[in-house]
């Protein structure tokens, strides 16, 4: 046995060993769905950043930056990231506020009604059911590369891993693992980059090679490779591609089911706000270190098939030993990590949203929890098995339909007072249905759509239109209405100077990331990069209206608004009342 298999069976080891500890400590239904509301920011962190980096983010998108997108993916500024920041400010703590058991219930709650709540439960149900196929095929991709297990061994084993963790340990051990692999996988993308790098003179080395790559033109600039063959005709069409996106993803890191529901789990809405701060830094800079080692291994080898075994490759013929064991462990870790929040969220959800039994007690609703999850496995598996793996775009596909269904009635929930139940209702039925069918079409070939009409706008767009015109013909009740308004009433526990003044650096820590990353990206990046591609200004000035050098500005055009904006809500919204 090698030191790889060596290193994956090591970690499911600790990972039953984890879920046997956590599972004893649950004894009620919010330890088992909400870790009775006291956890901490560090495992609020590392839950969020775990759940959305799954094998998604280190093979599905490593392998997208190797093959054509280079520059483009370390240059863009991560929009999507900044969702945590405002999903937090005006999304996540007020949800957690609700003291909800799922982000279902919270809509059901809010608009009193049993409907609403389904119809969530539903979206979860079929959205993250398509992503736990996607991280289930990634880990058992993992595992059949590293051990002498076929694919379809791994799928069963990487299954049975998952789903047995998690029917006993619930949200509980979820977190603690989910901690541990965010991490592990997070030191050891930047040990990759430094190995990768280093076997290539350094990065300035590094980066001068890549723009003069024969093979690959243009992977270094602000687009990457587009044209025939690639998915986008032009430079234009990549830029609205990656601009929607990421405004996608935006919503998707503040309203969907598997990121905001972590804010359920915190201990306090301070606790919120801090892990969502953190998570934006935390995920914007691992981000770019994992795209760029990945593109550094063009270097090493040009023609990695399929692309998204670059890291993979990488780890085996490009680090010691070791090193390479642990990164691989690593994304082996966050495929089983995020499959865990998968499977206990959609279980969860078919329990509480779509067939609630509220009249039973704690003992039997754990246990019909636990087979709701064992039978929604079942069929993930059955899938898994007659599915081919397509890693990077069935998590782009199934992950932003929750921006259309969600983004508008999400949000609305909470600012809006003339929203009603049955513009909620349909505003997440219509969301989902005007994003999936017309990527469906898309795929199938039956239709051609352009960049600026991408399924995730017009189911977007539809959404937003269908809970406007229904709001203006229906009535809010008073329920309803003394509901969102008790969503405004701030604890007066949260109403405390020194946690408020730990919360606002907090969120002076995304400003400062943002004026940081952009000098990082003009000194090493576009500088540099001018430099060996001949387009620096007469007299070896920096072109400052370059499309390089703004997206390395827009780092911090976009950071320090938000970081600013951050400190100053929460430096209103929890302020210590002062004595009469």
């Amino acid at each position: 046995m090698d030191i790889y298999t060596t290193s994956i069976l090591i970690s499911i080891v600790i990972y039953a060993l984890i879920g046997n500890y956590a599972g004893r400590k649950v004894k009620h239904l919010e330890d088992y769905f909400v870790v009775g509301r006291q956890a901490p920011t560090l495992l609020i962190v590392g839950t969020l950043v775990a759940s959305v980096l799954s094998t998604n983010a280190f093979l599905g998108e490593t392998g997208f930056s190797y093959a054509t997108q280079g520059g483009a993916y370390v240059l863009w500024p991560s929009i999507w990231v900044t969702g945590y920041v405002w999903g937090a400010l005006y999304f996540g703590r007020y949800l957690r506020r609700s003291r909800k058991l799922t982000v279902a219930e919270f809509f059901g709650w809010r608009f009193d009604s049993q409907a609403v709540q389904a119809a969530a439960g539903v979206t979860i149900v079929i959205g993250l059911g398509g992503y736990l196929l996607a991280v289930t095929q990634g880990a058992a991709l993992i595992l059949s590369q590293l051990t002498p297990m076929s694919y379809i061994q791994g799928l069963i084993v990487a299954w049975v891993s998952y789903t047995l963790f998690t029917l006993y340990s619930g949200s509980r051990g979820v977190v603690i693992t989910d901690t541990i692999m965010f991490l592990l996988f997070t030191v050891m993308s930047f040990v990759a980059l430094y190995y990768i790098v280093g076997a290539h003179g350094g990065w300035l080395s590094s980066l001068e090679g890549l723009s003069r790559l024969e093979e690959k033109p243009d992977l270094m600039s602000w687009h990457g490779v587009v044209g025939p063959g690639t998915e986008w005709p032009t430079a234009l069409d990549y830029a609205i591609w990656s601009i929607v996106q990421g405004i996608a993803w935006a919503l998707v890191t503040a309203v969907s089911p598997w990121q905001s529901s972590r804010y359920l789990m915190a201990k306090s809405e301070h606790v919120v706000i801090r892990s969502g701060c953190i998570a934006a830094i935390v995920t914007a800079v691992s981000n770019m270190a994992l795209y760029a080692a990945a593109t550094v291994v063009n270097l090493s080898k040009i023609d990695i098939f399929p692309d998204d075994q670059t890291m993979i490759w990488a780890a085996l013929n490009m680090m010691p030993p070791l090193i390479g064991a642990l990164l691989l462990a690593g994304v082996a870790a966050a495929a089983f990590s995020s499959a865990t929040t998968f499977l206990s969220l959609i279980g969860f959800s078919v329990t509480q949203d779509i067939f609630p039994h509220r009249e039973r007690d704690d003992r039997s609703m754990l246990r019909l929890s636990r087979t709701m999850m064992l039978l929604v496995g079942a069929v993930a598996l059955l899938i898994s098995l007659f599915l081919p793996p397509s890693i990077f775009w069935l998590a782009y596909y199934v992950g932003t339909v929750f921006a259309s269904s969600w983004g508008a009635v999400g949000f609305m929930s909470v600012w809006s007072d003339k929203i009603t139940a049955r513009a909620a209702y349909w505003g997440i039925i219509s969301g989902f249905v005007g994003n999936v069918i017309p990527r469906l079409f898309d795929t199938l070939g039956w239709i051609d759509l352009p960049s600026y009409l991408n399924p995730i706008v017009i189911g977007g767009a539809i959404s937003l239109v269908v809970v406007v015109c229904l709001s203006h013909l229906g009535g809010v009740t008073e329920v309803q209405r003394a509901r969102r308004l008790a969503l405004h009433e701030t604890p007066e526990e949260d109403r405390d100077a020194a946690q408020t003044g730990k919360t606002q650096r907090s969120a002076l820590g995304v400003a400062i990331s943002g004026v940081f990353l952009t000098a990082m990206l003009l000194y090493y990046y576009v500088f540099p990069y001018q430099r060996t591609t001949g387009t620096l200004r007469e007299g070896g000035g920096l072109d400052w209206w370059s499309v390089e050098a703004l997206l390395a500005m827009a780092w911090a055009a976009l950071y320090v608004p938000w970081g600013i904006m951050a400190y100053k809500v929460v430096g209103r919204s929890y302020a210590s009342k002062r004595p009469h």
